[in-house]
């Protein structure tokens, strides 16, 4: 049925896939209104998952077929190669940027970016992980705004995939410095409805102007990649869990990768 719907409005598919894959964030951050703690084993094995679902993502339906469109389109392969990397590393350098220059908040590193203290202490969360899910809802979008359906919906079912133990992560993290089950889910649920402002973003921009498909995709999955490398992996690693992590990362790529191929 989305499928479907996608051919005959790609703007909307891309804003209600994405908005369902944020709201898989508040759906994964449900059991934190039952259970008090999570062990840190959990908590990166989780992470790592979330990496691993961004990281096949980011190759397998953003990066190759950005390299496809760009190809169709009438470049040379050179050409696509080319394009697509100039695409990767703006939007890893635009995360960059924003990570400079906006204040934002690590669970564990703590307060990054420009000292902001009228910003309350839970604002500067929801900015970080507006940060992680702002270039998730982008990509979904984009691929809704190409000619490829099937891998726009295995994209969009992996984030949602992903965004459920992310958002246990971040309502279990909340609740490691005392809010409350309420409000650690509230913010968690925050958190996945920025990725429909992102799909909507995506999917009207390269609906609108079909060459800047490959640009969209290849930023989309720059900007993904930033956020596993800066953020995610370094979490995992820094409680010295990393094997745990590591595990949950290769389960995610696998998982991806199979609704990829299958539903591709």
């Amino acid at each position: 049925m989305l499928s479907a719907f996608a051919l005959s409005s790609p703007v909307l598919a891309g804003a209600l896939a994405s908005l369902c894959a944020g709201l898989a964030t508040a759906l994964g951050a449900l059991p934190i209104l039952f259970i008090r703690k999570l062990s840190e084993q959990a908590q990166d094995v989780m992470l790592g998952f979330a990496a691993g679902v961004m990281l096949a993502a980011s190759f397998f339906s953003l990066i190759i077929p950005g390299i496809d469109v760009a190809q169709e389109q009438g470049a040379t392969k050179l050409g696509a190669v080319l394009l697509v990397i100039a695409g990767i590393l703006f939007g890893a350098a635009s995360l960059w940027l924003v990570h400079r220059y906006l204040p934002h908040e690590h669970f564990i590193m703590g307060r990054q970016g420009p000292d902001a203290p009228r910003f309350r202490r839970i604002w500067l969360f929801v900015i970080a992980i507006t940060l992680h899910n702002f270039p998730e809802g982008l990509a979904v979008g984009v691929g809704f705004g190409g000619d490829d359906p099937g891998k726009a919906i295995a994209l969009a079912i992996g984030i949602g995939l992903q965004n459920m133990p992310e958002g246990l992560a971040v309502a279990v993290a909340l609740l490691s410095l005392n809010y409350g089950r309420g409000q650690a889910f509230f913010v968690a649920l925050l958190t996945g409805l920025v990725e429909p402002i992102g799909g909507l973003l995506g999917a009207g921009a390269v609906t609108v102007a079909q060459s800047l498909l490959p640009w969209g995709l290849a930023y989309a999955g720059g900007a993904m990649i930033f956020v596993i490398s800066d953020e995610i992996i370094p979490e995992t690693h820094r409680r010295g869990f990393e094997n745990h992590g590591t595990v949950g990362l290769m389960i995610g790529l696998v998982v991806m990768m199979f609704l990829d191929v299958m539903l591709g």
